[in-house]
């Protein structure tokens, strides 16, 4: 079996801690680990939202189901062409607050190879 993806131990505002992966604000996380979600590389901005170029690097590494949060406040917004990406690749997805989000993600975790996308401020 390929390697489990690693489990959110810790979340609250502006501050998230991944097993193995340390602490940060936005975490991107696959199947078998994950790094920092740095916005400015794909130009992400809470409006129009989550790029194809975000989740891009979650279906090439295995992601079979995906997890977008929204922030805390929902704020955060998913490009339609994002959507549109994960449906043509057959991708179970769910966009919903930070919180609510990295609960679903760890249940899912423990069963499935799932990739999210976390935001831990608005």
């Amino acid at each position: 079996m390929e390697s489990r993806s690693p489990l959110i131990t810790h979340v609250s505002w502006g501050r998230m801690v991944v097993e193995g992966l340390g602490e940060s604000k936005d975490f991107k996380l696959y199947p078998g680990g994950g790094r920092p979600w740095d916005w400015r590389e794909t130009g992400t901005r809470h409006k129009p939202g989550i790029q194809p170029a975000d989740v891009q690097e979650l279906l090439d590494r295995g992601s079979q189901v995906i997890v977008l949060s929204r922030g805390m406040r929902l704020v955060l917004e998913t490009c339609p062409e994002t959507l549109d990406l994960l449906k043509a690749h057959g991708v179970e997805v769910y966009v919903e607050e930070t919180t609510v989000a990295v609960h679903r993600y760890n249940t899912l975790a423990e069963s499935l190879p799932v990739g999210g996308l976390f935001h831990s401020t608005c």
